[in-house]
């Protein structure tokens, strides 16, 4: 073999890292007689070969058939991992699109398939796991693989790999042609509904589903039967699924579509086992970060794992409450029950049932949830964060963290007068610029309600480091920050970059436009007009009417942000509804479809600020509040933050229109 290995011009193929000239040496490796070491060179074949996957590189196709002799070799330590690299490739040649697979891939598959075949009867049942998975990928003809699949089903004995002889069944079954064995295969399958084991009839579910999708509907009691039962931790040594109880429910879970809310429900019921309890509110929380109408059917089972022994339940359960919020709200006693709870999760920063209970009642605009929020800036390891983090929107999944602190306070201007000295108190110590900047918004958020924080922000004002922060919080503060009038036109009058933020915020505070007006002036003649620019323009109105041409010939600028920026400048200072409405209208249009882009919620409160000229976007989005389907962007809570805030501002949007 390693004759063979050497005769190929390994340099003049590639892979994910460049030239292929490292394989045979990862190849040897993988052979040697130091089984960590093994491990990590098929890690790294893993790595070069395969990666994230989006092609079939070069090298792949060359290296092939010495992964399948080496995974045939009985002393080779990391024969299932190089299975598992052939079962990725085998996968991804048939997913991605022809032009992204080696032209010598196809060919080295056919020569490779008998090999594979081979190992279907391997006396290691890891090695036949491996092998069924390889076969479960691809798409070969169902007539070459279901004769080798049938013989092996007939006479396999480990659990583990007849699951994963159910899976490959049903894959290649429909593989055509699949010749004279393709009905026998499918009456087996029908067969397995009835199987005496738990975990063969939920794989035979999976196995007919891609045939026939009302099949897992119908079979609801057997899936939920399935999943809760103890022998659904033999998946975790399967090859196809390999995962335990949470994998099973969220793989399973997808095969129900839509709304429905009796999987997440019947997941939902009690359970001794504290993995099954965690996963049915991650089920739940995957299903409510989808759609708004489960939330009725879910929320006093949710309620009800406020009271769960473990921790990390409670932890859930009210995390799931605060994305819910005003929706969960009459619930918010059992929410505050949890206040002095201090039992922690697992995770690095130990988030506590607490600090969850907290966020809720905040969600809820609740005053009890004011102590916790000081207590939490008091200790800079609490479970909330310093830091904003942001999570994927996936179909399915729904991110069970905390925002960071700032993210809460932010929301609550009802509460400013209690939690001022703590905002306060973070911007003393704040040595990071991030941090001090997020709290700054904090009070420009608050507006006139921050305006007990004002001295602070003179200080900051003052410091060379903090004053553009200092500044914005102030402009949002408004009139009511006053007293930083001089010190504001002092740092305009002073010259160099960012003046035109000071010239700005002193306007917001009451001062006199032309500073404000000269600065932008000039900020506009070196860079253009940045977004931020944009935004002080409509602050000034009518003062900044002469920008008015510029501003209507960016209604049409390729970038939405800058296009929804401008309509709303150009609106602001010309009350010019003709180019505005229109640019703002092409910016809410996929919102009638579902489609949520952050540009959205500033387009559709700048529609509402214009009134009755904008009718016709209003008229587009009106069925939006009563669309099912979340609008997000985001995971985890913000999605549920976008999906609320979205559907306020469609409605006040109908209400100044109508």
């Amino acid at each position: 073999m390693w004759a063979e290995v050497d005769s190929i011009d390994w340099a003049a193929l590639r892979h994910n890292y460049g030239s292929a000239e490292d394989v045979p040496g990862l190849l040897r490796r993988c052979a040697g007689p130091n089984p960590e070491d093994a491990e990590r060179a098929a890690d790294d074949l893993i790595n070069h070969l395969f990666h994230q996957g989006g092609w079939i590189c070069s090298a792949a196709p060359a290296t092939l058939p010495f992964l399948l002799r080496l995974a045939a070799t009985p002393d080779v330590p990391s024969r299932r991992t190089l299975l598992e690299l052939v079962s990725r490739l085998v996968s991804e040649a048939v997913l991605v699109a022809e032009k992204w697979v080696d032209p010598g891939w196809p060919s080295a598959w056919e020569r490779a398939f008998p090999e594979v075949l081979v190992l279907l009867d391997a006396p290691e049942p890891e090695i036949r796991r491996a092998a069924t998975d390889v076969i479960g990928s691809c798409r070969s003809p169902g007539e070459l693989t279901l004769p080798a699949l049938l013989r092996r089903w007939e006479a396999e004995d480990d659990p583990a790999t007849r699951l994963d002889l159910v899976l490959a069944l049903g894959h290649t079954v429909l593989q055509e042609p699949t010749g004279e064995h393709g009905p026998r295969v499918r009456t087996l399958l029908r067969g397995l509904l009835d199987a005496p084991e738990a975990q063969i009839r939920l794989a035979a579910v999976h196995a007919i589903a891609p045939a026939d999708p009302a099949l897992p509907a119908l079979q609801l009691g057997l899936l939920l039967e399935a999943v809760r039962d103890p022998s659904v931790e033999l998946w975790q040594h399967t090859s196809t699924v390999e995962t335990g109880v949470q994998g099973v429910h969220h793989w399973t879970a997808a095969l129900l579509t839509g709304p429905s809310p009796s999987f997440a429900h019947g997941l939902l019921e009690d359970h001794p086992d504290v993995e099954q309890r965690i996963s049915g509110l991650a089920r739940a929380g995957g299903l409510l970060a989808q759609w708004r109408s489960p939330t009725t059917a879910l929320l006093p089972r949710i309620v009800a794992r406020l009271e769960d022994p473990a921790a990390e339940v409670r932890f859930r359960a009210a995390e799931l409450l605060a994305c819910l919020g005003s929706a969960a709200s009459a619930h918010a006693d059992e929410i505050a029950a949890l206040i002095g709870d201090t039992g922690a999760r697992t995770t690095r920063r130990r988030e506590t049932a607490a600090e969850a209970a907290t966020w809720a009642l905040a969600r809820m605009n609740d005053p009890r949830c004011v102590p916790g929020l000081i207590d939490a800036a008091a200790h800079p390891e609490s479970g909330f964060a310093s830091h904003s983090a942001h999570y994927p929107s996936s179909a399915d999944w729904h991110y069970a963290v905390l925002p960071a602190l700032h993210e809460v306070v932010g929301h609550l201007p009802d509460h400013a007068g209690l939690l001022l000295p703590m905002v306060c108190g973070r911007l003393d110590t704040a040595t990071d610029d991030h941090v001090l900047d997020s709290y700054c918004q904090v009070l420009a958020d608050w507006g006139p309600a921050a305006a007990g924080g004002v001295p602070q922000l003179l200080g900051l004002l003052e410091n060379d480091r903090t004053w553009t922060s200092a500044a914005k919080a102030l402009a949002g503060i408004g009139r009511a920050g006053n007293e930083a009038l001089e010190l504001l036109l002092a740092r305009s009058a002073a010259g160099g970059a960012r003046t035109e933020i000071a010239a700005w915020a002193s306007w917001k505070v009451g001062g006199d436009p032309d500073a404000a007006l000269e600065a932008l002036g000039r900020t506009v003649a070196e860079t253009g007009f940045p977004r931020p620019a944009l935004r002080m323009i409509a602050d000034l109105g009518t003062h900044a009417a002469h920008h008015a041409d510029r501003l209507r010939a960016m209604t049409s600028d390729p970038d939405p942000w800058t296009r929804v920026e401008a309509a709303h400048a150009l609106w602001a200072v010309t009350r010019d509804t003709e180019s505005s409405v229109p640019a703002l209208t092409s910016a809410v249009r996929g919102l009638a479809e579902g489609t949520w882009l952050p540009v959205m919620l500033p387009a559709v409160r700048y529609l509402t600020r214009i009134g009755r000229a904008a009718r016709p976007a209003a008229e587009l989005v009106r069925g939006v509040p009563d669309h099912d389907q979340r609008i997000r962007s985001s995971g985890g809570w913000r999605g549920f933050v976008q999906d609320d805030s979205a559907r306020t501002a469609v409605r006040d949007l109908l209400a100044a229109c109508d």
